[in-house]
């Protein structure tokens, strides 16, 4: 059984960076369903952009979504997305000034 979905960023180019309940993160690009009956929807950006977890998986606000199971095997695996990574220091620069 695969990972459910524990939250999901819409980035650039549509593609979908997902953290698993087992603390791997993935990418997964929705690129090749957007012509595809009710996902030409998400061609707008800003809603696309509105994309969230829900029931262990994600979807949108009209209800277009992908199962946990897709979004695992077809998404590439990536190590901690450089946006964390980025918080992360950002943080730590935060801290270190404060002192």
């Amino acid at each position: 059984m695969n990972p459910k979905v524990k939250s999901v960023r819409a980035v650039e180019d549509y593609k979908l960076i997902i953290e698993f309940s087992n603390n791997e993160f993935k990418e997964f690009d929705v690129t090749p369903f957007l012509d595809k009956g009710i996902f030409t929807e998400l061609k707008n950006k800003s809603y696309f952009k509105q994309v969230k977890v829900a029931f262990g998986s994600i979807e949108w606000p009209n209800k277009q979504d992908f199962c946990k199971d897709t979004l695992y095997l077809l998404g590439k695996s990536i190590s901690t997305p450089l946006m964390l990574q980025t918080n992360k220091t950002t943080a730590s620069h935060i801290t270190n000034g404060s002192k």
